[in-house]
């Protein structure tokens, strides 16, 4: 299991092409890399989350107001990327939403290949991001800093599955 602030810096970083393929097509819209560089400033501490939730919704709000499924699904990458600041679970949104863009850009026939490559490549990433996040000195938020702090998304968990187990 990853710490929260290896899966921040794994997602940020694997964002960083996703945002380059999806300026390729809407280079003017900025909101995204907005997302990107507001959740990197949260993480270090240097802006509250408010400022971050709001450019993450700014994201998703792109990918709604465009009419292309395939870069909607970048943008919603991009949102998710940038919200596992928040909550480590969100880090599965940018490869489901980046897997999806994807699959529609290959045609549902031969998308095999370029699927199995990207999660190859998030793999090597995630490699390098485990043994580099903490020999790199950044500066940390103090919720990401403190290792103690129990996973929101691990208690949820519990907490329903001791409901489960009561009825």
């Amino acid at each position: 299991m990853q710490n929260h602030r290896t899966l921040v810096m794994w997602a940020l970083d694997c964002a960083k092409l996703t945002l380059e393929r999806f300026e390729t097509k809407y280079a003017d819209e900025r909101r995204p890399r907005t997302c990107l560089e507001l959740c990197e400033d949260w993480a270090r501490g240097k802006i509250k989350m408010p400022i971050a939730k709001r450019a993450i919704l700014d994201a998703h709000a792109v990918a709604k107001e465009i009419n292309d499924d395939e870069y909607s699904a970048l943008a919603h990458a991009i949102g998710h990327a940038g919200a596992t600041v928040h909550v480590e679970t969100h880090a599965l949104g940018l490869v489901i939403y980046e897997l999806t863009a994807i699959v529609l850009k290959c045609d549902k026939k031969e998308y095999q290949k370029p699927v199995s490559e990207k999660i190859d490549y998030y793999y090597q990433r995630l490699l390098y991001w485990q043994n580099n996040t903490d020999k790199l000195g950044y500066e940390w938020a103090d919720f990401l800093a403190d290792d103690t702090r129990p996973n929101k998304e691990r208690l949820l968990s519990e907490k329903r599955s001791l409901k489960q187990n009561e009825l």
